[in-house]
C-alpha cells in the first residue's frame, strides 16, 4: 500500500511543463469536480427533475383532492348516523316509557288479580271452616243424644216394667221419627 502512495506522491512532482499531470492540490481539485458535476447535472437532468417534481406534486395534490372529497363524505356520513342516532335514542326513550307504563299497569293487573285470588281464597277458606264446625257441632251433638238416649234406656229399663217400656219406647221412637223428619 505503500508503494500505491509513493508512486501517486512521486507523480505530483513531475515538472508541468505543458503536460498532463495530477493537481494534487486536493481542495483545488474537488471543488473544481464538483462544479463540473453539478454543472452536468443540472444541463441534463433539469428537464428529468422538473418532470419528476411535477409529477411528485401532482400526485400530492391528487392526494390531497382525494382526501378533502373522502373527508367531506365521511362529515355527511357523520352527521347522517348523528341523525340517525338522534332518532333511535328518541325511539328508544318513547321504547322506554312505554315499556315502564306497560310494565306499570300489568303490575298493577297483577296485583289486582292476586287480591282478588286471595279473597276468594279467603271466602274458601272460612265457608269451609264454617262446613267443618257445623259438621263437628252435628257430630258431637249426635254423639251426645245418643249417650243421653242410652242414659236415659239405661235408666228406663232399670225403672220400668215390660208394659210401660214398651209405651215408653213407642214414644221414643214417635218422637225420633219426628225429628229425623226435621234434621232432613
Amino acid at each position: 500500500m505503500k508503494n500505491v502512495t509513493d508512486s501517486f506522491v512521486s507523480l505530483g512532482h513531475w515538472p508541468s511543463a505543458g503536460s498532463f499531470g495530477f493537481n494534487t492540490d486536493i481542495l483545488a481539485t474537488n471543488l473544481i469536480n464538483l462544479s463540473v458535476v453539478l454543472g452536468v447535472l443540472i444541463f441534463f437532468g433539469k428537464g428529468v427533475l422538473s418532470d419528476l417534481l411535477d409529477n411528485r406534486k401532482q400526485r400530492i395534490l391528487n392526494t390531497i383532492r382525494n382526501s378533502e372529497e373522502l373527508r367531506e363524505g365521511a362529515i355527511e356520513q357523520l352527521e347522517k348516523a348523528r341523525a340517525r342516532l338522534r332518532k333511535v335514542e328518541i325511539e328508544a326513550d318513547q321504547f322506554r316509557v312505554n315499556g315502564y307504563s306497560e310494565i306499570e299497569r300489568e303490575k298493577l293487573n297483577l296485583i289486582d288479580s292476586t287480591y282478588k285470588t286471595l279473597e276468594q281464597l279467603e271466602n274458601y277458606k272460612n265457608e269451609t271452616i264454617n262446613f267443618e264446625q257445623q259438621k263437628a257441632s252435628n257430630q258431637v251433638r249426635q254423639r251426645v243424644f245418643q249417650q243421653a238416649l242410652q242414659g236415659a234406656l239405661g235408666t228406663l229399663n232399670s225403672c220400668l216394667n215390660s208394659e210401660l217400656h214398651l209405651r215408653t219406647i213407642s214414644a221414643n221412637i214417635g218422637i225420633l221419627g219426628a225429628m229425623n223428619e226435621i234434621t232432613d
